[in-house]
């Protein structure tokens, strides 16, 4: 009797189990819209009724005709139209489609910042792998205890239709940036007035979870590995910060490792995630500002408020262009925007809010995240009286050789002090080197070590 009592409570306890996984997962009904009325990463296909937003058609699969691998990249659509400019004197006129940041941008500069409207054009385009491993990961993929982390998922994102805000989050997260890459850039805090010293910053980044076939047994539970060396100027030469980023950080958080070339010794470095100071960034950027938000989502409740339409920053070709110097770019305030191209897209909205207990020097922060690529695009980081602190913008392209969606470069604004941080720089030297073959070994402590005493 005894043990028939315990075979009904454990086949109870499996099924209960069963149910709560396949209440984890889309469905087979829901999933098969992926392809059909949604894009294979779960962007709505069709444009919008005023036919402001066009539909979805595969986006850039043929480069320029004048484009070859290697070099930078021209705009496609030189001979766009600015359609109109949105600046603080008119922006009532379009407050729906602007974020509560944006608008504070305008109101903080009303002489000087404006946003230029141009055509939308959805050019987001994956190798055909990453669309299917999407598809695949909607029917598998499941968050862990408390949303920190994520198994049963590799190569794209893993929630292409998602239900939480957390899965959204992880979708930025673990959104396909190509296999491996690599630049030098430049990193540039300007002061209130106007001057500024250029951080020359040289970046690797392999991403194990992106490589095809990748499975989480294969990929031992990585997302990304991260190696970032200071070049200039010679106070700052020489530190470098080695990054690992996990699938499941439940199982497994970030590790971080510093090298400081006047104690010539390699660190772990456990604060190298959310709120504090990012690398040679003068207090500037989080550690978690990097590529608008990376690491662990654990410190804030997450919530999913659904899709809107947005001027975002978008096919910023102009400003990727070589032809400019950063003294072009670089203005007092904020980056010039008469190099910037904004376009009407539909975007998931995001809320994060501090969760009760821990603390961030954001307390809450609202990410605007692209539905074509799942990069967040615009956000917006509120102090602990609720007041708009923080405006990051993404200043994207898509990058033909891989193809992928990828920054350009980003700024991050403070409306407080006046100041902003501009990351990724390269109009005076090279963009993104997608062909870089990288391995873990150069993603070691030891590596480090090495790197630092070259």
């Amino acid at each position: 009797m005894k043990r028939n009592l315990l075979l009904v409570t454990i086949c109870t306890l499996a099924l209960l189990l069963g149910a709560a996984e396949a209440q984890a997962k889309v469905s087979p009904e829901e999933a098969a819209r992926l392809g059909n009325e949604l894009t294979p990463l779960g962007a709505i296909r069709a444009g919008n009724a005023e036919g402001t937003i066009p539909p979805w058609e595969g986006g850039i699969t043929t480069p320029p005709a004048n484009y070859k691998p290697g070099m930078r990249h021209p705009d496609p659509y030189p001979d766009d139209p600015i359609l109109f400019t949105i600046t603080a004197e008119n922006a009532q006129e379009y407050a729906d489609k602007l974020s509560p940041g944006q608008i504070a941008m305008l109101n903080r500069y009303p002489d000087t910042w404006y946003m230029n409207v141009y055509p939308t054009r959805r050019n987001a385009s994956f190798p055909e792998r990453i669309y299917q491993a999407a598809m695949r990961n909607a029917l598998t993929a499941e968050l862990t205890e408390g949303g920190n982390g994520v198994i049963n998922t590799a190569e794209a994102v893993p929630f292409p239709i998602p239900k939480e805000g957390v899965e959204a989050v992880w979708n930025h997260l673990l959104r396909f940036r190509g296999v491996s890459a690599g630049m030098t850039f430049a990193q540039v805090s300007p002061t209130a007035g106007g001057q500024y010293t250029i951080i020359t910053i040289e970046q690797k980044v392999l991403f194990p979870y992106a490589a095809p076939g990748a499975t989480m047994e294969t990929i031992n539970n990585k997302a990304l590995y991260f190696l970032q060396t200071v070049l200039g100027p010679p106070r700052l030469a020489g530190e470098l910060l080695l990054v690992h980023d996990t699938v499941d950080q439940v199982r497994e958080p970030r590790k971080a490792w510093t090298y400081n070339p006047g104690q010539r010794r390699v660190r772990l470095a456990p604060n190298i995630a959310h709120d504090n100071p990012g690398t040679a960034s003068d207090g500037q950027r989080t550690s978690d500002n990097l590529d608008m938000f990376n690491g662990s989502p654990e410190r804030y409740d997450w919530k999913l408020v659904g899709r809107k339409e947005l001027y975002v920053p978008y096919n910023c070709y102009k400003l990727h262009s070589g032809d400019l110097k950063y003294r072009d770019i670089l203005h007092r305030g904020h980056v010039n925007p008469a190099h910037l191209r904004h376009e009407l897209h539909r975007v998931w909205v995001v809320e994060g809010t501090v969760k009760a207990g821990t603390r961030h020097m954001y307390a809450r922060r609202t990410f605007f995240i692209d539905e074509d690529t799942w990069a967040i695009i615009v956000a917006d980081h509120y102090d602990s009286r609720g007041q708009i602190w923080r405006v990051a913008m993404g200043y994207g392209i898509n990058f033909y050789e891989v193809p992928v969606p990828y920054g350009t470069m980003e700024a991050n604004y403070d409306l407080l002090n006046g100041r902003y941080i501009s990351v990724g720089l390269t109009n005076e030297g090279a963009p993104f080197d997608f062909s870089l073959e990288l391995s873990v070994e150069d993603f070691t402590p030891e590596a480090l070590r090495r790197g630092g005493r070259r």
